[in-house]
């Protein structure tokens, strides 16, 4: 079976659209394009060279491939090795849509249960980058095994989250943990179940809150 892992920059306030370049995404009139590299260092470079060391497929949303096969099979210089690399790679793409994949080794997924199938099948781990949309449904079908997460310290005020609409509530178990020199903090996280409610201390009945709990029922608080 394979295990699908998701490698996400996110600023302090969730946002992970367009970390890479000015005109990589700017759908949604995001303006912010390109708020990584600021915050690139060493510790940073290395969790990313730790991501693609296993042998791995790409899962993507249509856009991410969009933005990945216009992008990779393309550049030059120190990237070009990146480059390859990706190109040799699988790449399966989470998409209702039929437009071509044209870059080469990509596959259509149509639907979760294909990509439920694809999982439960032999190959290498499947690495998600970017594609926000993919998030909730992994995490309401159960389909996500680990999640790196790279947070920097900058706040952009909107954008695509990772965790957007539809995302049901689940519980993460920190794996570790570590922090930049130029202030990222960089968390591996697990999927460890269901939320459990309770109280953070204890209950009061008092009329005041007798009195809120009417005001909310009744849509005036």
């Amino acid at each position: 079976m394979r295990r699908i892992l998701g490698g996400v920059f996110q600023s302090l306030d969730g946002v992970i659209q367009a970390p890479g370049g000015p005109n990589e995404n700017p759908t949604g009139g995001f303006a912010h394009g390109g708020w990584l590299p600021q915050f690139f260092d060493e510790e940073v470079g290395r969790e990313i060279d730790q991501l693609f060391a296993r042998d791995y497929d790409l899962l993507l949303g249509r856009r991410t491939y969009d933005i990945f096969a216009a992008y990779w099979p393309h550049v030059g210089g120190e990237a070009a090795a990146m480059g390859e690399a990706f190109t040799r790679a699988g790449k399966y793409v989470l998409t209702r849509g039929n437009a071509p994949l044209s870059w080469a080794n990509s596959h259509r997924l149509a639907s979760i249960d294909d990509l439920a199938t694809l999982k439960a099948g032999s190959g290498p781990d499947l690495l998600i980058q970017g594609s926000s949309t993919l998030y909730p449904q992994l995490l309401a079908a159960g389909l996500l095994d680990q999640l790196v997460l790279m947070t920097f310290p900058l706040v952009l005020g909107a954008g695509k989250r990772l965790f957007g609409d539809g995302t049901p509530g689940k519980v993460f178990r920190l794996i570790e943990h570590r922090i930049t020199p130029k202030g990222a903090v960089i968390a591996t996280y697990a999927p460890a179940g269901e939320l459990t409610y309770g109280w953070a201390g204890p209950p009061v009945d008092s009329e005041s809150e007798q009195q809120r709990q009417r005001r909310m029922a009744e849509g005036t608080w």
